[in-house]
């Protein structure tokens, strides 16, 4: 059985949002809701999948706190989606959340996003991915060190935006 978000999510053209602001406002009216959508990243439907991501960003752009119970759960239960927007709205969430996230969470959280960069194809989980851990890197060196090759290997893919992010990453940690 699908629950009411679930039901709002699906349908309707890949690419549109469908009703993703209006699952937001409802969200955003009343904070008890959020479980069911986060529930909704388990479903059966790609297409709802994305727009649980769109939501989420959304979410923790009006109410970032609101997601720090989550840290958890998106390490150890969104991290294994196999779907791009998934994996970069994780490191655009991780990003924001970066100040409430534990030592143990921030470490697990390079780790899902360094695999995330070595293992996905899609450009942008690549572009995404290598701006959270280009800013991380700022303050962790080993981090830096681990990601200036993968820099530097990102200068040669075909796609202009993905290339064009890693020499304007690169850049960032050469000046330090």
């Amino acid at each position: 059985m699908l629950n009411r978000f679930e039901e709002l999510l699906t349908g309707g053209h890949p690419n549109s949002l469908g009703n993703t602001v209006m699952v937001v406002d409802e969200i955003l009216a009343d904070s008890t809701k959020l479980d069911n959508l986060y529930q909704c990243y388990f479903s059966n439907d790609e297409v709802v999948r994305l727009r649980v991501s769109s939501a989420m960003k959304r979410v923790c752009a009006e109410q970032p706190d609101w997601l720090v119970p989550y840290l958890d759960r998106l390490l150890n239960e969104v991290s294994n989606i196999n779907q791009a927007s998934a994996q970069w709205t994780l490191a655009q969430l991780f990003r924001t959340l970066h100040e409430n996230l534990s030592a143990t969470q921030k470490a697990q959280a390079i780790s899902v996003l360094q695999k995330n960069l070595e293992e996905s194809s899609d450009w942008i989980v690549q572009n995404t991915t290598m701006e959270t851990l280009t800013i991380w890197s700022e303050t962790d060196p080993s981090l830096a060190v681990w990601l200036l090759p993968r820099l530097e290997a990102r200068l040669k893919d075909p796609r202009k935006s993905v290339a064009a992010r890693a020499k304007k990453y690169l850049a960032q940690l050469q000046k330090r």
